[in-house]
């Protein structure tokens, strides 16, 4: 663990299982600094041109664009680095446990999310890094990897589809019934965009046969949002629910935990008269 009378932090600052988490990233991936607690990279990058490779070996102008530039990429890896542990600690839960966190994961994460530089991008790291040191081994090194091939408009994509996800019980399922209607192409949810999500692993899609849920008892319940639906079916065991086209990969059902998802207007309604055209069940409510 880092040094904390080392550190370039001031730790009194901060909470305990923020000063934790900062100590655990600057263990793995080396000192880190907030941009509001001391003067920043710009005082490195002024020293530019001061910088040998070598004493008393010359330096040829090619040599030195290739320092500015070595200089310059990892400042910016730096920033990345920094801004998504700054944007990670008010999104700690007091029950936080940042020391937890295996230090390779944390290699791991960093190594992918020190390339990300747009901000919007960098929250969904931030999320990512949050969720990890509240409940330590909550996110793969797969999803990490995962997710470190996706661009903006892919982790946009599949947050509007997380707008149709359901907790089902003991799995959790966006319900996607037919792709031509306009409760989801208004949310940019059709054929090929499903296909899309499915080809970068973050969800399995059957057009044709779709997927039940089976083995389920005669009552069961649902939600979607908060809102709560009890469904009872014909037959007292063995029963079978229709819940579409789309199920989550492994990697999908972590993505899911952290995104910015919205109850969308009319959805449950929807969902319900769905199933009531199914002859198996008798009541949903």
């Amino acid at each position: 663990m880092a040094d904390a009378s080392n550190s370039l932090i001031n730790l009194g600052d901060i909470s305990k299982p923020a000063t934790v988490l900062i100590e655990k990233v600057s263990d793995a991936v080396g000192a880190i600094f907030l941009p509001h607690q001391i003067e920043r990279i710009a005082k490195a990058e002024a020293k530019a041109d001061k910088i040998k490779a070598v004493s008393h070996i010359e330096i040829t102008k090619l040599q030195k664009r290739a320092l500015r530039r070595l200089l310059q990429e990892e400042s910016d890896k730096q920033k990345n680095i920094e801004n998504v542990t700054q944007k990670a600690l008010p999104l700690l839960t007091k029950t936080s446990s940042p020391k937890d966190i295996e230090r390779d994961w944390l290699v791991n994460f960093f190594d992918k999310a020190r390339m990300i530089s747009d901000s919007e991008m960098q929250d969904l790291w931030s999320k990512i890094l949050a969720g990890e040191a509240n409940v330590p081994g909550t996110f793969s090194k797969r999803t990490i990897n995962t997710i470190a091939s996706l661009d903006k408009k892919d982790a946009s994509l599949f947050n509007s589809l997380s707008n149709f996800v359901w907790d089902l019980g003991k799995t959790t399922v966006p319900l996607v019934f037919d792709v031509k209607d306009k409760i989801y192409n208004n949310y940019g949810i059709n054929f090929e965009t499903l296909k899309h999500l499915d080809s970068i692993g973050l969800i399995n899609f059957e057009s044709l046969a779709g997927y039940t849920l089976g083995s389920l008892p005669q009552s069961i319940k649902i939600f979607y949002r908060g809102r709560s639906l009890s469904i009872t079916f014909g037959k007292s065991e063995k029963n079978e629910l229709n819940v579409g086209s789309v199920l989550l990969t492994s990697v999908g059902k972590d993505l899911v935990k952290i995104c910015d998802t919205k109850n969308i207007s009319g959805f449950m309604e929807y969902t319900i008269d769905k199933w009531k055209q199914d002859a198996n069940i008798i009541k949903s409510t």
